[in-house]
């Protein structure tokens, strides 16, 4: 019997699992796609034992959640006296796979409780919420209703002999830990931090944060950055908690200096890995996407020069825009060097870069969206040339008896001869092609601007390395690309994220599991965890940046050449690699990686405040 299959064996039908956190239904960052990925096999592991906490504060809840009120489980038991408080909670299920029970709790309703709830947290707990916080007030108001629901949701569990496990996903999720604590309700308590909030402000604004790590006075840091209360609100959740758990041992290290607690299990972030039965499918889906790549490509630089697409790689980034946290500034740096070695070493090929993150814009720079337009228009040209051409050609060879193949010109008409030629001369243009595809709300401040103004990597006709930058998140309503960012992704040849901080990032594993090789960093908790693995390399499409005790530009010259090494790879090793990443891919599979779920709630069903 596997380990966990032990671990489920010993827990199944005498516990019941609630797991809360604010990407509930809510869409809002990283910790969205754990949940939500992971809920298929929670549901298939813990089955009606399994339930799901959230606040109803997202716009388009509606479209996520069904609710269910013609239930008479004990859940949505509970919910009702709530309803009859006052209160405003719904009970029913998320529409995701697996479509887990799922209550949500709307913290406006609660509100005129808030001066109350903030008067016993300081009383209790001694954090002082002065400050005029909107989202700080939700959270408190969130807390506050699911205490009161897991109070009674364990009186219930009594009554039936079975333990109950809470398991909180960051601060925003996890303030009600240190009441339960304090009240001593019979509720084993997890928390997880997936980031410390304090670990993420200093990174973005310390060079040297790994170095200074052990040194920082928290406290001092927090009042520095005005994060005070959230700060030691964070440290009561991860001390109150029976079991402290974080994403990565990158994390670990974080937690011991800023939060005072060393955890007490490692839970790595999954995905759902599906697989197709034969390998070709992986080659077609990225030869599909590809072609509509091409297509955006062509619009964006074909209007200026033109160069050969059968040498050209698509590599990208992408995700929040932390400039230094992302390692955008270390990506920029490699390619202006990649972009010098393949100029230097006569390289016949072209690398198009896409940055994809998300800046505030006013609008599509017009030039693009003309530019593209102007191409559509030369394609439906093309799309009319054809079919009359088809038409005529097959007249000639019923009605010709000399068996001659006519000329062109015999087949087309003047009217698209001419308007095919005129639409190509209007669309060509002396100018260069634009780097950054929308109109930035400060573009003369944009860190990724200026660094490609001078480095001089503006899309010259003599660049190896082109750039575009999308401020914006792709999507398949995206009036430049149209398609989605999965299909995206399998178009592309390369991800690029060699982050500075980074707890745990899906990205790298989201391009594995689509077959596309992958750079990260050791620095991420991604990074950190594969190069453990026994298929985590490069024969598996993983490129690993050494980071942790290496300066900016050692890091740089090891991108630029673990580039230029997948630059002048050929295309036979690239199709074994783009195989190769799938298997590594499922390593990642929450199938694999749920283990670690269950033996933290092992470790907090056998809690005894002795052993902490």
């Amino acid at each position: 019997m596997t380990q966990r299959a032990k671990a489920k064996k010993s827990i199944k039908g005498k516990t019941s699992l609630v797991e809360i956190a604010w990407e509930v239904c809510n869409q809002v960052g990283g910790i969205y796609t754990v949940i939500r990925s992971k809920v298929p096999t929670m549901v298939k592991d813990w089955g009606d034992d399994y339930l799901l906490l959230g606040p109803n504060v997202h716009p388009n809840v509606n479209s996520d959640f069904e609710v269910d009120s013609s239930s008479n489980s004990p859940i949505a038991k509970i919910v009702g006296e709530l309803n009859e408080m006052g209160w405003g909670v719904q009970s029913g299920s998320w529409l995701v796979s697996g479509r887990p029970s799922t209550v949500l709790f709307n913290p406006q309703s609660v509100m005129d409780k808030l001066a109350d709830i903030k008067y016993f947290y300081w009383q209790n707990h001694h954090i002082s919420f002065n400050q005029h916080d909107p989202l700080m007030d939700q959270v408190l108001a969130f807390g506050f209703m699911v205490k009161e629901f897991l109070s009674r949701y364990a009186r219930l569990c009594l009554e039936e002999d079975k333990d109950l496990i809470a398991h909180c996903h960051e601060w925003m999720a996890g303030t009600a830990i240190p009441d339960l604590r304090k009240e001593q309700i019979p509720v084993q308590t997890i928390f997880t931090t997936h980031a410390t909030l304090l670990g993420r402000y200093l990174a973005m604004n310390d060079p040297f944060f790994y170095d200074h790590l052990p040194f920082l006075d928290w406290e001092s840091e927090a009042k520095k950055f005005n994060i005070e209360p959230t700060a030691k609100l964070e440290r009561a959740c991860a001390h109150g908690a029976n079991v402290f758990t974080t994403v990565s041992e990158v994390t670990a290290k974080e937690c011991v200096h800023l939060l005072g607690r060393s955890p007490d299990a490692i839970l790595p972030n999954g995905l759902n890995i599906e697989r197709f039965s034969v390998l070709h499918e992986v080659q077609n889906l990225h030869h599909t996407y590809k072609e509509r790549i091409e297509h955006f490509v062509m619009g964006h630089f074909f209007q200026s020069y033109t160069f050969d697409l059968k040498n050209t790689l698509y590599f990208f980034t992408s995700g929040r825009f932390e400039y230094k946290n992302k390692g955008y500034d270390l990506t920029l740096e490699a390619l202006a060097r990649l972009n010098h070695m393949m100029k230097e070493q006569g390289i016949d090929k072209t690398v198009v870069m896409f940055f994809v993150t998300k800046q505030p814009y006013t609008s599509i720079n017009q030039d693009v969206l003309t530019s593209r337009a102007v191409l559509e228009e030369i394609d439906h040209n093309c799309d009319a040339i054809m079919k009359q051409v088809k038409e005529r050609l097959f007249q000639a060879a019923a009605t010709n008896t000399d068996h001659r193949l006519p000329g062109l010109n015999e087949m087309v008409d003047d009217y698209w001869r001419l308007r095919y030629r005129r639409t190509i001369q209007s669309w060509k243009s002396d100018r260069l092609p634009s780097v950054v595809t929308h109109n930035l709300s400060h573009d003369s401040e944009d860190p990724v601007l200026n660094f490609l103004r001078n480095a001089n990597l503006l899309n010259h006709e003599g660049d190896k390395v082109k750039v575009v930058y999308h401020p914006d998140f792709i999507a398949s309503t995206s009036p430049l690309f149209g398609m989605d960012y999965g299909q995206f992704v399998r178009g592309c040849h390369l991800g690029i994220f060699p982050s500075y901080y980074e707890p745990w990032g899906y990205t790298p594993v989201e391009c594995l599991a689509r077959g596309v090789s992958a750079v990260t960093s050791d620095l991420s908790g991604f990074g950190n965890y594969v190069k453990n693995i026994k298929k985590g390399n490069e024969a598996h499409g993983m490129y690993l940046i050494e980071r942790e005790n290496h300066d900016f530009h050692s890091s740089a010259e090891q991108l630029a050449n673990k580039l230029l090494q997948f630059v002048t790879t050929t295309s036979k090793n690239r199709i074994q690699s783009r195989n190769k990443a799938e298997d590594l891919s499922e390593e990642f599979d929450w199938k694999n990686l749920v283990r670690h779920y269950n033996e933290a709630y092992e470790k907090a069903l056998n809690y005894h405040p002795a052993k902490k």
